[in-house]
């Protein structure tokens, strides 16, 4: 049985989704991994302003986009963003709500895990969201060492191993296909700017200059060579 959530009236109060909403390549990078797990039915859990859900629009085989988004102060932004786009269901709330309802043949939640109290039950509802043979494709912050007073502003309870997600991921149901590392130069720029400057937040200008300059280099290199850590880990499972 699903749990009931802690708060239905939630308010994010990180700041990171703005500062994130122009980092083009970055997201067209977990993109590019999850497309050829993508269906045509994919939902989206922790859409936030609707950054990713843009881009999984793009993915010309997705006919149908469900986003689902619990806080009350982004929501609005989501519903407005989609609000002439037929292919878009914005839905209010936490996927344990609507997962008796839905039936994706992929499901995806980009920087959501770790916001999560309870990422088993989580996981669980998601493996109950899609049809048999589904996707579930994650992407989340990477390395326990490196968690710092970002981490703690954005409200993130958790960085993964890629043992620990494994392990989630497994306890959950879900058939692992692959586990990765990415952004080998993140681990430097979020420990710098979480363990030793204190930093409570990023900048758009920082994001830019990062997505525009680094990202497109490092996203190629690690296309040949998959780094053995990185700040973040994405995740592909399969319902068996």
């Amino acid at each position: 049985m699903p749990l009931t959530p802690r708060n239905t009236n939630f308010e994010y109060s990180g700041t990171e989704l703005d500062a994130l909403a122009g980092a083009t390549n970055y997201y067209a990078w977990v993109l590019r991994q999850f497309e050829p797990f993508l269906g045509e039915t994919v939902i989206e859990v922790g859409a936030g302003i609707g950054t990713f859900s843009q881009c999984l629009l793009g993915v010309q085989k997705v006919r149908k986009l469900i986003a689902i988004e619990p806080a009350i102060n982004t929501l609005p932004h989501l519903e407005a963003r989609f609000a002439g786009e037929p292919r878009a269901e914005v839905r209010k709330g936490y996927l344990s709500a609507h997962a008796e309802t839905l039936e994706g043949d992929a499901i995806v939640a980009v920087n959501v895990m770790e916001h999560v109290h309870d990422d088993h039950q989580l996981l669980v509802d998601a493996l109950n969201s899609v049809k048999s043979g589904g996707h579930l494709l994650l992407f989340v912050p990477a390395l326990p060492a490196i968690f710092g007073s970002l981490d703690v502003a954005f409200e993130h309870h958790r960085r993964y191993t890629r043992e620990s997600l494994g392990r989630a991921i497994d306890g959950a149901g879900w058939d692992t296909v692959r586990i990765s590392y990415m952004n080998f130069p993140g681990i430097a720029a979020w420990f710098v700017a979480g363990r030793i400057l204190r930093k409570s937040s990023i900048t758009a200008g920082n994001t830019r200059t990062y997505d525009r300059f680094i990202v497109p280099i490092v996203s190629r290199i690690e296309t040949l060579v998959e780094p053995p850590v990185g700040s973040n880990l994405l995740a592909i499972a399969r319902k068996p």
